[in-house]
């Protein structure tokens, strides 16, 4: 299997890229978008939220907490999960960023 090259870049630019890759499924946008909506750590509620089942959303949180985009802390059984605020702050800037750089931009096509 071939090198990704991941050490050519940045730190930043390879931080940007997991967090992008790991909000790169519409299930994991849902999730994202409901923790935010609930504004508190949940548990359970995802999956009734997102209507796939526990293992699928198991999955897609393990993207999103190994991407940095959200926390999860241990209650009893249960883990529960919220957004990281830092994280997404980070990638808001990002991508308002790009845009702004866009805008002052002269189109070359």
């Amino acid at each position: 299997m071939g090198l990704t090259k991941t050490d050519i870049f940045t730190k930043h630019q390879n931080l940007i890229a997991n967090q992008l890759k790991a909000l790169a499924h519409p299930a994991r946008i849902a999730i994202i978008e409901y923790l935010i909506k609930a504004n508190s750590c949940i548990c359970n509620d995802i999956v009734n939220e997102v209507q796939l089942a526990q293992p699928t959303i198991s999955q897609h949180l393990k993207e999103l907490k190994q991407a940095g985009l959200i926390k999860g802390s241990i209650e009893g059984k249960a883990i529960c999960y919220c957004v990281d605020e830092q994280a997404l702050k980070t990638l808001t800037t990002y991508l308002n960023t790009i845009s702004k750089n866009l805008s002052t931009k002269n189109s070359c096509c």
